[in-house]
């Protein structure tokens, strides 16, 4: 339950702005805290931290438990003794490469023989002393899930990173191990724990920075895990799979305001009656996992705890899935006695799209805020009423849209301004000039009731739709990369944000 008015951007790492082609988590992440405290900010939202594929999707990863190695810092790696400063100047990539975005096929290669590179030198030197003491200590605090994530990942490449349902070495039948394939791939699973500990170590820095300038972190947890994880491989029996290790059903969403034949996300469904039976442990410790993480967590699609959509695994569209009864109010329960010591879970439900009278209840039995976002609240949009200034309910998030939304300025361009009826609705609340938009929709959210008030950065720097970070229900190259570009992040910037904050009662 939210306590506090207060206000704050959402950014993932992967956008910030370096010489190295993607964002990481060394001097342009605490740059960046600081021009977001210099704002008033209070949060900083981020996407999934987990590992993403060559896509770059936070929402597709091999790892529910681990982070993104290709957000480690080169200059973090030197400042350690683990590269040199030649090689660090070596894994500079060219502005002109990548220019307005992040290219994952170009970063992730240069990053991963970098990170290849420090390992090596790791290894060669014994660890250098204090770094192998403080590597060895993660190993044995973070086993439980770090040993199945670093074996996984070793014999995913041993296997030309194919899908471990088509792995054929160093495995038994149903991809299972084979009694040497630990000792086999022993120098590679040690390689790929002692990247997750690089990208711990850094991102526990990261967090004491913010914690330094009283900036609270939110993280997102995924409903779903993708079947390729090590999680579906080393814990079978947590879902919907036949004996083959495929998936019976798979999840989605029914056709929607997004995509006219629903979303098939393909990931397998949950057996929530084993999981029951378990005590719901595997997701407690799941969200414990990030919960060390962040301070405050977006639950992905909250409304499939009430009821989730089950979409046949052969089907190629998500439109004959079916709605089946979810955990409910008992997994809650159980997740609350896990997490909440004083009773307030540091949980945001994602409650968007068709939402019903069960689902708002169902959040509001555990003081749950739920989620509003001002492009969804014009007359004929679906799912929700048009949006007044008092209507949010205070223990509520508000965000002019997120990083499922266009932006407001190419929103507003499409939808709005092209459409009389639509135009003159939203001028009863203001002026709505494409110029002003996306600083109109701030205003309007920093206004409102809810206590939490967040905007995409592109809002505030006020881009258009080329700064689009994700469209759902497409694949391809204009998903997940959208970067800063130097210079952008203006004084001019940060002083307008603090002052609407100051002049709102959102400073925390």
């Amino acid at each position: 339950m939210l306590t506090t008015r207060a206000s704050g951007v959402l950014l993932h790492p992967t956008c910030l702005s370096t010489r190295y082609g993607i964002g990481d988590l060394g001097p342009s992440a605490e740059a960046w805290l600081d021009w977001l405290s210099g704002a008033g900010q209070s949060y900083w939202q981020v996407l999934p931290l987990g590992p993403t594929d060559m896509g770059g999707s936070p929402y597709q990863s091999p790892s529910a438990f681990g982070g993104n190695p290709w957000l480690i810092s080169p200059q973090r790696l030197r400042d350690d003794g683990l590269i040199t400063s030649d090689e660090l100047l070596a894994a500079e990539i060219p502005n002109g490469e990548t220019a307005a975005s992040v290219h994952f096929e170009i970063v992730i290669p240069r990053k991963k023989a970098l990170l290849e590179t420090a390992t090596k030198r790791f290894k060669e030197r014994e660890g250098i002393p204090e770094l192998r003491r403080e590597f060895e200590e993660f190993r044995q605090a973070q086993a439980g899930w770090l040993d199945n994530h670093a074996f996984f990942m070793a014999l995913r490449e041993a296997n030309g990173e194919r899908s471990w349902l088509d792995w054929t070495t160093l495995v038994t039948e149903g991809s299972h191990p084979s009694p040497k394939a630990h000792e086999t791939l022993a120098d590679r699973i040690e390689t790929h724990a002692f990247w997750q500990f690089l990208f711990f170590r850094q991102w526990d820095r990261l967090r004491q920075y913010a914690r330094e300038r009283s900036i609270h972190i939110i993280g997102d947890a995924p409903i779903y895990v993708a079947h390729d994880s090590c999680d579906v491989w080393a814990e079978r029996e947590w879902f919907q799979l036949d004996e083959t290790g495929r998936s019976t059903a798979v999840a989605g969403v029914p056709p929607d305001y997004f995509c006219a034949e629903g979303q098939l996300w393909s990931n397998p469904l949950y057996d929530w009656d084993a999981l029951h039976r378990d005590g719901y442990r595997w997701w407690i410790r799941r969200l414990q996992a990030v919960l060390r993480q962040v301070d405050l967590l977006r639950l992905d699609h909250f409304r499939a705890f009430e009821a989730y959509w089950s979409v046949p695994a052969t089907d190629t569209t998500a439109v004959n899935g079916t709605w089946i009864p979810g955990p409910r109010d008992e997994f809650l329960s159980a997740i609350r006695e896990a997490l909440a010591a004083d009773g307030n879970v540091p949980i945001i439900a994602e409650d968007l799209g068709m939402i019903t009278d069960e689902v708002h209840a169902l959040r509001h039995r555990f003081l749950l805020p739920g989620m509003k976002v001002l492009q969804f609240r014009l007359p004929g949009d679906p799912w929700e009423p048009p949006f007044r200034l008092d209507e949010f309910e205070p223990n509520s998030v508000v965000y002019t849209g997120t990083h499922d939304n266009d932006t407001t300025i190419s929103w507003f361009l499409s939808e709005i301004a092209s459409k009389p009826e639509r135009l003159a609705e939203l001028r009863k609340y203001t002026p709505a000039e494409a110029e002003h938009i996306a600083w109109e929709f701030i205003e309007i959210a920093w206004k409102s009731s809810s206590l939490l008030a967040i905007a995409p950065l592109q809002d505030i720097l006020q881009l258009g739709g080329d700064a689009r970070m994700n469209a759902p229900g497409t694949v391809g190259i204009h998903n997940w990369r959208w970067k800063l570009q130097p210079g952008m992040l203006t004084q001019a910037y940060q002083q307008r944000l603090h002052e609407i904050t100051e002049r709102t009662g959102r400073r925390g």
